[in-house]
């Protein structure tokens, strides 16, 4: 079945099937949690609320960015432009594994007598583009500005 709406939230849905059992109950319809569910489900456009279940639960988390997207932020504390070359959902959801390729090889040393420059890093961000791991300073090691 072709959607070209996307559909909301498991919990965004039990909202609307609970507001929908309280408008029928209001309209002297009463109707239990399981039929308002399925109701829902109709509205939807599927056959029962298990298959609108699955529907929602088997969509990827939305990631902060796509593979092929024009990408700036910050790495190891120095700025840097670039593309998106890959993205992995990874478990537990909110979690992915981003590889930005630089325009521009980034200097990741900040000592004056030595430099280590990187094109291409792979690193495990959240849904704001930040990393978990944090430098010395407490700024993450990987922030893309979104």
């Amino acid at each position: 079945m072709n959607r070209s709406n996307p559909l909301p939230s498991i919990e965004a849905l039990k909202a609307q099937a609970k507001r929908l059992r309280a408008r029928l109950q209001a309209d002297g319809t009463p109707v239990g949690h399981s039929k308002s569910l399925e109701l829902l489900a109709h509205q939807h456009g599927y056959k029962d609320w298990n298959t609108l279940h699955a529907a929602v639960g088997n969509r990827p988390p939305a990631s902060p960015v796509l593979p092929g997207a024009q990408v700036r932020g910050v790495y190891l504390g120095q700025p840097f432009c670039g593309r998106v070359i890959g993205v992995i959902a990874l478990t537990p959801p909110g979690r992915f594994r981003v590889t930005p390729h630089f325009d521009e090889p980034v200097d990741v040393v900040t000592f004056d007598s030595f430099s280590a420059f990187r094109q291409r890093v792979t690193c495990v961000v959240d849904g704001s583009g930040s990393t978990a791991e944090r430098t010395s300073n407490g700024r993450p090691h990987l922030q893309l500005d979104l």
